[in-house]
């Protein structure tokens, strides 16, 4: 009859804080899962900008043709953005891109709002 019994308490907040971290660990889950493509789009415009900017003055992209690549480039990888947002120098074979924007992530109960301002340049050696 002298068994080890674990008090009713114990047990029921055991179980409790089981249920509230895989609440949390599914909470991180989609909340990556929403916000990571965002920031992976992000890094792969950025990457095409520094190529633009690089290769620019040796293609002889006008400042319109870099802005038209870079477009082509945002509306391949669904970014929300304008020719407008984006600014192209181009002064001596020295290339300057920079471009804002925004995008919102809908994680149903808070609009998360990522604001965006890469830049790129092909900084001539002299």
């Amino acid at each position: 009859m002298g068994g080890s019994a674990i008090p009713g308490g114990q047990h029921g907040r055991g179980r409790l804080s089981a249920v509230i971290w895989l609440a949390i660990l599914v909470a991180g889950v989609y909340v990556g899962i929403r916000v990571v493509p965002v920031l992976y789009s992000e890094y792969l415009f950025q990457d095409a900008m520094q190529q633009t900017a690089r290769f620019a003055s040796a293609n002889r992209q006008t400042p319109d043709d870099i802005r038209a690549s870079l477009i082509k480039e945002a509306k391949s990888q669904d970014i929300p953005i304008q020719p407008q947002d984006i600014l192209v120098q181009s002064e001596s074979g020295n290339v300057r891109i920079s471009a804002t924007y925004s995008v919102t992530v809908d994680l149903q109960v808070y609009q998360w709002t990522f604001n965006f301002n890469p830049t790129a340049s092909n900084n001539s050696i002299l």
